[in-house]
C-alpha cells in the first residue's frame, strides 16, 4: 500500500510541473524562413509580432524574436521562479522592403561570461 501511495504522490508531483503556457522553439522557426524568398508578412504570419525593431538603413529594418531557455526545474511550482533562467534565444530577421534578406538564430547561455571571473586582468597604463 506504501508503494503504490508513493507512486500517486509522485505522479501528482510531477503533473504540478507541466506549464500550460506555449512554448516557443525557436531554432525550428528560424529554419522555416528563407531568405531571398520569405516575406515580412510570412515571418509575422508564422511567428507573430517582434519583440524589438530597428531602422539599419532606409528600406532596411532588423526585428528581433527573443525567448529565454527554461532551467529544467524552472516549471515547479514554488521553487520553478527560484531557479531562473538558463539563457535566452533569439531570432534576427533582416528584411528590405517587404522580402527577408536576412535571418539569424543566436542562443546566450549564462556561463557565457564566466571567463570574466577567470580572466587575469592586467591594469592599462
Amino acid at each position: 500500500m506504501r508503494s503504490f501511495l508513493f507512486v500517486v504522490s509522485v505522479l501528482l508531483m510531477l503533473g504540478g510541473c507541466s506549464s500550460s503556457q506555449p512554448v516557443r522553439h525557436l531554432a525550428a522557426e528560424a529554419s522555416l524562413i528563407k531568405p531571398g524568398v520569405t516575406t515580412m508578412n510570412e515571418v509575422i504570419t508564422m511567428l507573430g509580432q517582434p519583440d524589438g525593431r530597428r531602422t539599419v538603413s532606409p528600406g532596411v529594418e532588423e526585428y528581433v524574436y527573443q525567448a529565454d531557455k527554461k532551467g529544467t526545474f524552472s516549471g515547479m511550482p514554488v521553487v520553478g521562479s527560484w531557479i531562473g533562467n538558463k539563457g535566452y534565444e533569439m531570432i534576427v530577421v533582416t528584411v528590405a522592403g517587404q522580402l527577408v534578406k536576412d535571418c539569424q538564430f543566436r542562443t546566450f547561455n549564462e556561463a557565457d561570461q564566466d571567463w570574466v571571473h577567470d580572466f587575469t586582468w592586467q591594469e592599462v597604463k
